[in-house]
This record gives C-alpha cells, structure tokens and sequence, in this order.
C-alpha cells in the first residue's frame, strides 16, 4: 500500500512537473541586470530580451536594479520564486565576488543560481596615455618598478575584472603603481583622454571607440588569442604573463531550484542565439563575442573563474 502510495506521488509530481514546463512561459520574463541602463550588460539582456520574446511568443522585460556592487540585483534574484519568470543577465562581479569584496554573505553563486549558460566575453585591453612615452607592456612595468607607486591606473570600480587583472600582475610582477577607482569605465577612460591618470584595463568594448585616437597607446589584451578588432596588439599572454587571461563574461541565472525542463528550454534557446548571424554581429561591433556554454560547461567555468580571481581578492584585501 505505501509503496503503491508513494509511486503515485511521484507520478503526480512528474506529471505536474512536464505540465508546467510544457505552459512556461505564459506570462512575462523578468531579466534582472546589475547596473543602470546603457552599459554593456545592459544591451546585452535587451539583445537576449529581444531573442527570446520571439521564441518564445511572451515578452521578455529588461529590469535594472543597480547597487552594492551588483549585490541588490543578485539578491533579489537569489530570492525570487524559483519559477523561471525571474532571470539575472550578470557578469563576474555580482555572481560571484561581491559577497566576498562588500563582506556580506547575502548570496552564494553555488547555493542560491542555476547556472543556464554564457552569452558573451570581453577581452580587457591595456591601454596607456601616449604621454606617458612607453611603447611596451615591458616598459611600463619597468617604468612603474623604478617609480612605485607613483603611477596612476584607473578603475572602474572596486573588484571589477579590471581591478583584479592589475592587482594580480602587481604581485606577479613586482611593479608598484597606485590604483584610483572610479564609478564606472566611461569617467575612467575620460580621465585617462585627459593625462590624470596614466593606464588603465579598459573592455574592448569601450577601448575600441578610442582606436584610432593618437591619445592612447594600446599595449596588449587580456584575452587568451588576439582579439579581431585590434589584431596588431599582443596578448598578455604571449608576452610571457600566462596568469593574466582574463575576460569579462555575461551569462544567464534562475534562482536555484528552478525546474529542470525550464533550465533546459532556455539553455537551447540561448545556445540558438548565440549561433545566428545576427546576434553575433551584433555582439561583434559592441566589441564583445557571443558564445555559447552548455550549463556544465558553464557551471565548470565559473567554478574555475572563482577559484582563480577569489584567491586574488583575498592575497590583495581587496574590500569596499
């Protein structure tokens, strides 16, 4: 009796379980995105929001909830019924180090999202003002060790990517230089234009408005071949600094718990996306490209993004 009970318990549920993937979704979307409107992230869930509402024949509506580092965002996701109407389009930083910069254990990426795929990576480019009078990556770590400290990088924030790649080749380096935080890459970049500052690690996808302006000096790129757009800069790492690939990824979430057959749906969908001639177009002129992870392709990458830049985080105190 009990196990006759107990299969049609769990019959039901498989039931209830196709029933809701086959009705999902039957009413609007909501992609959360971390920051204000305009920026990279930004257009890339309207680009996605776009994609989807099509396929999917219900829209799909961009929601921006800046804040703490992405953290207000990546919270309110955290917490969300576990439905498949509630999404966060993110990048490295709020998923998964800004509980460990602000020091505050509102989410956990392993615990708290399901991981359904990646949509885009920028590669960071090294860019120095022409001034300054280096030509080489080679220079201006050995200009920056005869003058610690007294060279300025510009961040666009706290435990950015950007942030991060300057303090790991600080350490791997031996060069010293001193890092002045901005909110945001556009008032970074600005200030770099104008001579306050003296370098900075920029997204390819800001840098390449500036590559044909006498002003800056572009050295290498953080990512791990040459980037199409720049196709005369050298990478860091054929330079001889390995440790330094770095990209700037933009992926999907649902809250964890979210149904299967939903995860699955939107992983297809996103993988379609990402393989039309229109959507990588448009991701190529913001200066970013598409590509596709299935969800344990992805879930293995972050997993090797956080082991790498957490200890990093945690070697330079990086805190806000």
């Amino acid at each position: 009796m009990k196990i006759a009970l107990c299969l049609a318990i769990l019959f039901s549920l498989l039931i209830d379980s196709t029933a809701y993937a086959d009705s999902w979704p039957s009413r609007p979307v909501h992609l959360i995105v971390p920051y204000p409107p305009g920026g990279n992230v930004d257009l890339t869930a309207r680009i996605l929001a776009d994609y989807m509402q099509e396929h999917y024949g219900q829209p799909f509506v961009v929601e921006n909830r800046p804040g703490a580092g992405g953290m207000i965002a990546g919270a309110y996701v955290a917490k969300a019924k576990n439905d498949g109407y509630t999404l966060f389009v993110a990048p490295n930083g709020p998923v998964l180090f800004s509980p460990l910069i602000f020091g505050r254990e509102t989410y956990n990426w392993r615990e708290d999202f399901a991981p359904i795929g990646s949509i885009t990576f920028t590669s960071l480019v090294l860019q120095v003002n022409s001034k300054l009078g280096v030509s080489s990556v080679k220079e201006l770590f050995d200009l920056a060790k005869s003058k610690p400290g007294e060279l300025n990088m510009a961040s666009p924030g706290v435990g950015t990517q950007n942030h991060m790649v300057s303090e790991m080749l600080q350490r791997s380096t031996g060069a010293q230089w001193s890092t002045i935080q901005y909110s945001g890459n556009a008032p970074a970049t600005t200030d770099l234009l104008g001579g306050h500052v003296d370098f900075n690690f920029d997204q390819l996808t800001v840098a390449k408005q500036y590559v044909n302006s006498d002003q800056l000096q572009r050295l290498a790129v953080t990512s791990a071949k040459r980037q199409p757009a720049l196709p005369d800069v050298p990478t860091l790492a054929e330079l001889g600094y390995e440790d330094a690939i770095a990209e700037t990824f933009t992926g999907l979430f649902a809250p964890d718990g979210t149904p299967e057959e939903v995860l699955d749906s939107l992983s297809s969908a996103l993988t379609d996306m990402l393989g039309t001639d229109k959507t990588i177009t448009r991701f190529d002129t913001m200066g970013t490209e598409a590509r596709a992870m299935s969800r344990s392709e992805f879930t293995e990458y972050l997993t090797s993004n956080y082991d790498k830049w957490s200890k990093v985080i945690k070697e330079a105190d990086i805190s806000q």
